[in-house]
């Protein structure tokens, strides 16, 4: 009985196509990969939007109890803004900067080891977000220093709660800098995709543009 061979064709990857943990944009799609991940990331970046939106509704109210608490108080006292808030404002400037750096070295493919550029400038936005947070602290200090604590009066009280929800959220901030900084190493167990990428930025930049306007209410309504 005569027998009959198969011969299976190895298909190669072509060039710069489809390899593992590659990542290509929405200029024609080459490949399945490409345009479930660009579709994933619509699907990430509609949520984060989302999430973004509730955290707006919740300093505009938080805004809103301040400037009229201060117009309705008689107890109210002008807190004095220490002058290290706008060094730590011209830091967290600066980290938005890095990390559209981070984001030009990556360009519109993804490989499945980031540049070594993308992770420096990666590095020093993870850096300065960090030394914002510790500039903040210190603020908090110079201010307790000076007798001025969360329940001397209406204006402290709204101070610390402003800065401090706002802390809160770029500590989250700098926790997602980190998990993207670990996912960038060449030893990483998985490779780094475009999705956290853009997630973290956006979400960074958010809290940049935040801080910018809080500062902007304490300093105009004290």
């Amino acid at each position: 009985m005569p027998t009959e061979t198969v011969l299976i064709e190895k298909q190669e990857p072509t060039a710069g196509g489809g390899g593992p943990g590659q990542y290509f944009g929405d200029d024609g799609g080459r490949g399945d990969r490409g345009g479930r991940q660009e579709a994933s990331l619509r699907i990430y970046l509609t949520g984060m939007w989302l999430g973004l939106g509730a955290i707006t509704m919740v300093f505009a109210a938080f805004t809103s109890a301040y400037i009229v608490r201060r117009g309705a108080s008689n107890d109210w006292s002008a807190t004095q803004i220490p002058a290290l808030l706008w060094v730590n404002t011209a830091i967290l400037v600066s980290s938005s900067l890095t990390l559209e750096r981070a984001r030009r070295a990556v360009g519109r493919a993804f490989l499945p080891v980031p540049s070594v550029r993308f992770r420096r400038w990666w590095t020093i936005t993870t850096a300065l977000g960090m030394v914002f947070l510790c500039g903040q602290i210190v603020a908090w200090r110079l201010l307790a220093a000076q007798g001025v604590y969360l329940s001397g009066n209406p204006s402290s009280s709204f101070f610390y709660l402003l800065t401090g929800a706002h802390g809160l959220h770029l500590l989250g901030g700098v926790v997602a800098l980190l998990y993207v900084l670990a996912r960038a190493r060449e030893t990483a167990p998985e490779p780094l995709t475009r999705i956290p990428v853009e997630l973290t930025a956006l979400y960074w930049h958010f809290m940049d543009g935040l801080w910018i306007y809080l500062l902007l209410v304490l300093v105009f309504w004290r």
